[in-house]
């Protein structure tokens, strides 16, 4: 104990990082670099309804983008970010069950949405997803007819022959062309509009930037910011499904 007490005596953040207002602000901080990183992430997905050219020409700058080093950086701090959410968030979940270690006789949630109530399994289901998201479409080992399509050569609709780059195109619609991969993309997104509805404004509450004037707008703020994540991502492996996008 003494040795634990003159470490973090020595590491202020690690003292900080050890209060409950402490691990609230790396859950709220973690988050808001989430859905940064989620906006940005949409944008270049919404090329896929400009055509191959477009979104084949974005990721092949993506990849090229700082000699390479770029994404690789991008991916630690990603990684770092969702591990210190996912653990952060269960260390939390710990100390207010240990803080109550008895349920209330009657559960009265009235002042709670849905939302915050399904933020642990939310969270869970994503983080299910993002792991299978990166093997499917990062690391490519689950869905070997996406990772053909992305090998393949592809024609551009000018006539000029084969793409020199990644066949990206292709890929996300082999691989959003099975109903079952569509339906669990779409199922993870409405979760993900559900957690970031109620993350959203606690965040910004928890890192001082809300009050009780602002915390209604930050909560209709979350909502629509929410439901404009879903209604994009969820709209690529739907168009696929309904012959909207179709491999070339």
């Amino acid at each position: 104990m003494a040795a634990r007490n003159a470490f973090l005596s020595a590491n202020p953040l690690a003292a900080y990082y050890g209060t409950t207002i402490g691990k609230k602000a790396v859950v709220a901080a973690t988050g808001l670099i989430l859905i940064g990183f989620l906006f940005i992430h949409l944008a270049g997905n919404l090329l896929m309804f400009q055509g191959p050219e477009a979104i084949n020409t974005y990721a092949e700058w993506l990849e090229d983008l700082g000699h390479g080093a770029a994404k690789w950086v991008v991916r630690a701090v990603l990684l770092a970010s969702v591990v210190l959410h996912v653990v952060t968030t269960a260390r939390l979940t710990r100390e207010n069950r240990a803080a109550r270690p008895q349920k209330y006789a009657v559960a009265a949630p009235q002042r709670s949405t849905v939302a915050s109530r399904s933020m642990i399994l939310s969270g869970l289901t994503l983080l299910s997803f993002i792991i299978y998201h990166l093997l499917h479409y990062t690391v490519r080992t689950v869905h070997a007819a996406a990772t053909a399509a992305h090998e393949a050569s592809l024609a551009t609709p000018g006539g000029n022959g084969a793409f020199a780059g990644e066949n990206v195109y292709n890929m996300v619609v082999a691989g959003f062309s099975h109903p079952g991969v569509s339906f669990f993309y779409v199922l993870s997104m409405f979760l993900l509009c559900l957690h970031l509805s109620h993350g959203f404004q606690s965040a910004f509450q928890t890192l001082g930037l809300s009050n009780a004037r602002m915390k209604p707008t930050w909560g209709k703020v979350g909502i629509a910011v929410s439901w404009l994540l879903f209604v994009g991502f969820a709209s690529i492996p739907v168009a696929v499904l309904t012959g909207h996008l179709k491999a070339l």
